[in-house]
C-alpha cells in the first residue's frame, strides 16, 4: 500500500503544474490572442477606409453617369416620338420594313415632327410638378412662402404704427380689378363669337368647296369673312370696350389676353382644318373632314394653341390638385399686391412732383429689379404653372409640358423657346415655319426676324392698351436688346458663366421695365391734361409733367 501510494504521488506529481508554468504556457496564447484582435481593427479600419473610397469614386462617377443615362434617356425618347409620328403617317404594313437602313433610322430619330403632321402631343408631367417631389427644390417654394408671410407682416406692422389699429383693406385689388361685371359680359360675347362664327365659316366653306366649279373665289369669299371676323371681331370689339368703359388695369390685362388667346386658337383651328379639306378633295374622297363641335368647344378650353381632332387624355380628374392650383393662382395674386404695396408704389408714389436727376433714375432701376424679378416669378408660376395646369387636370388634358427648363438656358435663343412653350409653338409652326414655306427655306433670318416683331408689337399692344398710353419700353428692349441677345448668346454658348450673363441681363431688363413703366403710369396721375388729345396717350409724360422739369 505504501509503494502504490508512492506511485500514485509521483503521477499526480507529474502531471499537476505550479502556477509558474501555468503562467508560462499562457502568456503564448494571450499574445495570440492579441494579435488576433489587433489584426481584426486593422481588417475593420481597412474596410472602411475602403468604403469611404469607394464611396468617393461613386461621387466623381455620378455625374457621368447620369450624363450617360439622360443622354440614352433622350435618345430612346426621341427614337419613340419618330417612330409614333411614322405610326400615323403609314399603314401598319410599312412600318420599319426589314429593309430599312440604320441611316435612315437615325434620321427618323433626330426629326422634330414630321412637316405634315406638325407638334405631336404626348402624355407628360409639368417640371415643377417633378422637381416639388424632391426635398430641396421644395424648400425653395417654403423660402417664396416664408417671403411672403414676411411681406404680410411687414405690411401689417407698417399700418398698425400709422394708423394705430390693423387695416386689412386691399384698395389696390378692386381698383385693378374694377367693372368685373362689364369684363364678364365682353368675355363671353368674345367666347360666343368665337365659337359660332369660325366654325360655321369653316363648314360651309368645306361643305361647298367639293362641289363648287368657283372653288378660288368661294375660298377668297370665306377667307375675307374670317379675316374681318378676326380683326373687326374678336380685334377692334373687345379693344374698343375696354378703352371706352375705362377699364382698370387687370380687368384691360383679362380681356385683351382673352382677345389675343382666342384670335390664335381660331386662326389654329382653320390653319389645321383647311389643308385636311384640301387634301381630301385632291384625293377625291367622299368624305370631307369635319371636325365636330365638341371637338372645337374642347380645344377653347384646352391649354394649347396648336388644334387637334384629339388630344391624350388623362383616366382621371384629381381635384384636389384643382383645388390646390387654384388656390396657388389665389397666393401669387396676393403675393404681386404685396410686392407693388412694399416695394413699388413708395419709390415711384411721387413720380411726376420731384426734379429729374440721372442718379435717381439709375438708383430707381437698380431697386426695381428685385420686384421686376419676383414678378418675372409669379407670373411665370401662377399662370405657365398653376392656371394652365389646372384646366388641364379638369380637362384630363395629359401634355403638360407648357414650359421646359428655362432657368437652365445659356443662351437666349433656348430661353425664347421653353419660356412659354404654349406661345412658342404657335408662333413656330404658324409664323416662322409658314413663313419659311411660303418664301422659302433661304430667308431663315428674316422669319426669325418677322416673328420677333410679330411677338414684340402683340406684348406692346397689351401694355398700351391696359396701361392706356403708348410707351414702347418692352418693344425696344425686345426688339433691340432681344434681338442682339438672340444671335450673340446663340445655342452654342454651353458654359455656365452664359447662365450668369443670361440672368443678369434678364434682372437688368426687369428693372428698366417696372421703373420706366411705374413712373409713367404715376407721372400722368400727377399731370393730367384736361383735353387729352391722341398726340397725349402717345407721347411720354414722364419726360414733359411741367412739375417735373
Amino acid at each position: 500500500m505504501a509503494g502504490e501510494d508512492c506511485v500514485r504521488k509521483r503521477q499526480s506529481g507529474s502531471t499537476s503544474k505550479s502556477p509558474e508554468s501555468e503562467e508560462t504556457q499562457r502568456r503564448p496564447e494571450n499574445e495570440r490572442s492579441f494579435q488576433n484582435a489587433s489584426n481584426g481593427r486593422v481588417d475593420v479600419d481597412h474596410a472602411i477606409t475602403r468604403k469611404m473610397q469607394l464611396i468617393a469614386e461613386a461621387e466623381q462617377l455620378k455625374p457621368v453617369f447620369m450624363k450617360e443615362v439622360d443622354s440614352h434617356f433622350t435618345e430612346f425618347v426621341n427614337s419613340l416620338v419618330a417612330k409614333s409620328a411614322l405610326l400615323d403617317s403609314s399603314s401598319p404594313a410599312s412600318l420599319f420594313p426589314a429593309s430599312c437602313s440604320e441611316k435612315e433610322l437615325h434620321r427618323a430619330k433626330t426629326l422634330r415632327a414630321p412637316p405634315e403632321h406638325g407638334k405631336i402631343f404626348t402624355a407628360r408631367r409639368s417640371l415643377l410638378d417633378e422637381l416639388f417631389e424632391v426635398s430641396h427644390i421644395r424648400t425653395i417654394y417654403h423660402m417664396f412662402i416664408a417671403l411672403l408671410i414676411v411681406f404680410i407682416l411687414s405690411t401689417l406692422l407698417v399700418d398698425f404704427i400709422d394708423e394705430g389699429r390693423l387695416v386689412l383693406g386691399f384698395d389696390l385689388l378692386v381698383f385693378v380689378f374694377g367693372k368685373f361685371p362689364v369684363v364678364f359680359c365682353t368675355w363671353l360675347c368674345m367666347f360666343s363669337a368665337t365659337v359660332i362664327i369660325p366654325y360655321n365659316l369653316f363648314v360651309w366653306w368645306a361643305q361647298g368647296h367639293c362641289s363648287s366649279s368657283h372653288r378660288r373665289i368661294r375660298s377668297f369669299f370665306y377667307g375675307m369673312l374670317f379675316t374681318l371676323f378676326q380683326t373687326a371681331g374678336l380685334g377692334f370689339g373687345p379693344t374698343y370696350i375696354a378703352v371706352s368703359y375705362a377699364l382698370p388695369p387687370a380687368s384691360r390685362f383679362i380681356v385683351i389676353l382673352e382677345q389675343v388667346r382666342l384670335v390664335m386658337k381660331a386662326h389654329s383651328f382653320v390653319r389645321e382644318n383647311v389643308p385636311r379639306v384640301l387634301s381630301s378633295v385632291k384625293d377625291k374622297s367622299s368624305t370631307v373632314p369635319i371636325p365636330r363641335i365638341s371637338q372645337y368647344l374642347y380645344f377653347l378650353f384646352a391649354p394649347t394653341l396648336i388644334y387637334r381632332d384629339n388630344y391624350p387624355r388623362s383616366p382621371v380628374i384629381r381635384w384636389g390638385y384643382v383645388a390646390t392650383k387654384f388656390a396657388q393662382v389665389l397666393g401669387s395674386l396676393f403675393y404681386a399686391y404685396y410686392i407693388f404695396v412694399r416695394l413699388c408704389i413708395p419709390q415711384f408714389l411721387n413720380s411726376g412732383q420731384e426734379t429729374f436727376n440721372l442718379r435717381g433714375l439709375v438708383l430707381r432701376i437698380f431697386n426695381s429689379i428685385l420686384p421686376g424679378v419676383l414678378i418675372l416669378f409669379l407670373v411665370f408660376f401662377a399662370f405657365l404653372h398653376c392656371w394652365l395646369n389646372a384646366f388641364a387636370e379638369m380637362l384630363r388634358f395629359a401634355d403638360r409640358m407648357f414650359y421646359k427648363d428655362w432657368w437652365n438656358s445659356t443662351s437666349y435663343a433656348n430661353y425664347y423657346r421653353t419660356w412659354n412653350v404654349v406661345v412658342h409653338d404657335w408662333l413656330y409652326y404658324y409664323a416662322y415655319r409658314d413663313f419659311l414655306w411660303f418664301f422659302g427655306k433661304k430667308f431663315k433670318a428674316a422669319a426669325m426676324l418677322s416673328v420677333f416683331t410679330v411677338s414684340a408689337a402683340v406684348h406692346e399692344y397689351v401694355l398700351s392698351i391696359c396701361f392706356g398710353f403708348f410707351y414702347p419700353v418692352l418693344f425696344c428692349l425686345f426688339m433691340c436688346f432681344g434681338m442682339v441677345f438672340n444671335f450673340i448668346l446663340n445655342d452654342r454658348r454651353k458654359g455656365p458663366i452664359w447662365n450668369v450673363i443670361m440672368w443678369t441681363s434678364l434682372f437688368l431688363g426687369q428693372g428698366v421695365i417696372i421703373c420706366l413703366y411705374s413712373q409713367e403710369w404715376y407721372a400722368r396721375c400727377h399731370c393730367p391734361m384736361e383735353n387729352p388729345t391722341f398726340l397725349y396717350y402717345l407721347k411720354p409724360r414722364s419726360w414733359s409733367c411741367p412739375m417735373k422739369m
